[in-house]
């Protein structure tokens, strides 16, 4: 048996609507990106919805329309997909990283406090504040620790349909994002769309998206630098009936995650998402199991402190920063190996993520090197997501957790030095 990753989920309604789209020969900037975004703005709860051609796109617009400028610096986590930082790159400005927490993989509310404290400077502008894997942030304790000169964004662009305390994610910063990749909860194939309640944001957004165009439209008349990050008609089309879909594929992601967390509630060897108390409607976006640290010590010799996460800020040192790297890699050889035998019995699986921080042209930008985010950098060695989408069967589930398993034993007559 094979067991992809991901797959969409794509019923006859979506292909009617996208045929009704080719049969009209309307093709761009027509009727069902306004039925789009005006059904994710209805979701969202919010004022105003832009569709665009990814997530990326509409971080790279929010940004713009905050007027962040070079030089500038904007906090965010080193444990997303790369666009969360990349953006500030975009604009010749630096992201600057938070580290995790090792629960929530989310950027630490301690960390954060403690760089506002100790490093917050009036040339830190932005926040770029992550749901990783569709988890909220604490978002009442960022929004106490922030100072109100740094404006926020929020990057929802894995958590579409998510809450914390009752209120949709993707709408606690000045503007909101979320993306539509055929691994999220909805596809549009590629797509992205903006959030906000804020008028001058998304008449700013709308315009770049379209090559500077001002409110007018008129044709080839730009008022200012823009960019071709329209979403198609086809791409609109397919989102539109995939959100009139939302609450069922939704159940049904649901209902895979406790699939998976009945199968796995036993088995020691791997840590199981955490979904923190505060989260009133979880977004299931990926499923990302942890190899437990207390097992992966039973392989290779790990101190008691790195076990229990007692990790400081930052590694310091040249020679502890030297057997810090060397540990590292011996922890993500055990993954790859591990991920390389699921591999071989079908059962395709992934790291997620690989640190932001260490990307090899972040690391020739800035000279970040191993230790500088800890908690980062073993979290990455040690989570992997597993098949998982909304029509993933339950038969195919058993046979993940039977190879994840037997796999897991096997890897126990592996020699790791």
């Amino acid at each position: 048996m094979f067991v992809p990753l991901s797959g969409a989920d794509i019923t006859d309604l979506e292909k009617r609507t996208i045929m009704d789209v080719l049969n009209s020969e309307r093709l761009a900037l027509g009727p069902y990106l306004e039925k789009f975004q005006e059904i994710i703005k209805e979701y969202a709860g919010m004022k105003y919805a832009l569709a665009v051609n990814s997530g990326t796109s509409a971080l790279h617009l929010i940004i713009r329309a905050l007027d962040f400028q070079q030089n500038q610096k904007m906090i965010v986590t080193p444990f997303t997909f790369i666009s969360s930082a990349n953006v500030a790159l975009f604009e010749k400005g630096v992201p600057v990283f938070v580290d995790i927490d090792p629960h929530t993989y989310n950027l630490s509310v301690k960390n954060l406090k403690e760089f506002i404290d100790k490093d917050y400077k009036d040339d830190v502008t932005a926040f770029m504040g992550v749901d990783v894997f569709g988890v909220p942030l604490e978002w009442d304790e960022i929004l106490k620790i922030l100072p109100d000169k740094i404006k926020i964004i929020e990057d929802s662009c894995e958590a579409l349909g998510g809450e914390y305390k009752g209120r949709k994610l993707g709408t606690f910063g000045k503007a909101g994002t979320y993306a539509f990749y055929p691994n999220k909860q909805i596809t549009t194939g590629e797509g992205g769309v903006i959030v906000t309640d804020d008028e001058e944001i998304f008449d700013l957004c709308k315009s770049m998206c379209n090559q500077g165009r001002g409110k007018s439209g008129e044709w080839l008349i730009s008022e200012r630098l823009g960019y071709n990050y329209r979403m198609d008609e086809m791409s609109a089309a397919l989102g539109f009936a995939q959100m009139k879909r939302i609450e069922e594929i939704s159940s049904k992601r649901k209902e895979k995650a406790m699939n998976y967390f009945e199968l796995f509630q036993s088995e020691e060897r791997v840590v199981l998402p955490f979904i923190p108390q505060e989260v009133t409607s979880q977004s299931w976006f990926v499923f990302v199991l942890r190899l437990n640290l207390d097992w992966v010590s039973e392989l290779i010799h790990i101190p008691t402190w790195v076990r229990n996460f007692d990790l400081p800020i930052k590694i310091e040192g040249k020679q502890n920063r030297k057997e810090w790297k060397e540990l590292i890699n011996k922890i993500r050889n055990i993954l790859q190996t591990f991920l390389k035998k699921l591999s071989e019995k079908g059962v395709e699986s992934k790291n997620y993520f690989y640190p932001v921080h260490l990307q090899p042209f972040y690391r020739k930008m800035f000279g970040y090197e191993e230790g500088d985010f800890p908690v980062t950098e073993l979290i990455s060695s040690l989570t992997f997501a597993i098949p998982f989408f909304s029509n993933i069967s339950l038969e195919e589930q058993n046979y993940v957790y039977q190879i994840i398993t037997d796999s897991l034993t096997e890897i126990k007559n592996e020699t790791f030095v």
